[in-house]
């Protein structure tokens, strides 16, 4: 069962649900088979294309792996000049509300960009991502520990750190301060 808080701007998920429609259309895909494949109900796969539901973070990750895509790829808007401000932006809200991500600029299908808050005193522990995947994150204000495959690297402001983020990892944010960050998410390796 997944308690992630759901997107709440309904062009967002009118947007959403029209792009993954058109993208699990162009790969042959039926509801019921890709529903089955992401392990989400076929009803909410319904509800999403129709732009009535309210996906949360880790089912728009369910969805965008299953279709290979980036995550921006199902929230796109063409434009040649995009500003990504504070106040207009997307939060996608983890399952214990802990991070939140802003999608900053729709991907050019190779590397995602978000803003990324991390509550004092918490840790997200993230689900593996599709083969190839790689992290960047960069702290811009703030502290930042990261485990990964049983190491944990410690981050101080303006620190980054590159992983392979096809295996689970968790964010922590070891402060009584927010934390700040930057990721970079590409899916050109293998």
């Amino acid at each position: 069962m997944d308690t992630d808080k759901p997107l709440e701007d309904k062009n967002v998920g009118k947007r959403l649900g029209s792009n993954l429609r058109q993208i699990r259309k162009n790969k042959g895909l039926s509801v019921e088979a890709f529903a089955k494949q992401i392990g989400v109900s076929k009803l909410t796969v319904i509800k999403i294309e129709l732009g009535e539901g309210n996906p949360t973070l880790s089912v728009i990750w369910k969805i965008a792996n299953g279709l290979n895509i980036p995550i921006s790829v199902l929230l796109s808007i063409e434009s040649d000049v995009s500003i990504a401000r504070k106040k207009d932006g997307l939060q996608l809200i983890s399952s214990n509300e802990v991070l939140v991500a802003e999608p900053l600029f729709q991907s050019n299908g190779s590397v995602e960009l978000y803003r990324g808050y991390l509550k004092a005193q918490s840790e997200y522990l993230s689900e593996a991502h599709r083969q190839g995947v790689v992290e960047v994150v960069t702290v811009m204000s703030g502290q930042l520990a990261v485990e990964v495959d049983g190491n944990t690297y410690h981050l101080e402001e303006y620190d980054s750190i590159r992983f392979k983020g096809d295996r689970p990892h968790k964010y922590i944010n070891p402060s009584s301060d927010l934390t700040i960050l930057h990721f970079a998410i590409s899916y050109n390796h293998s």
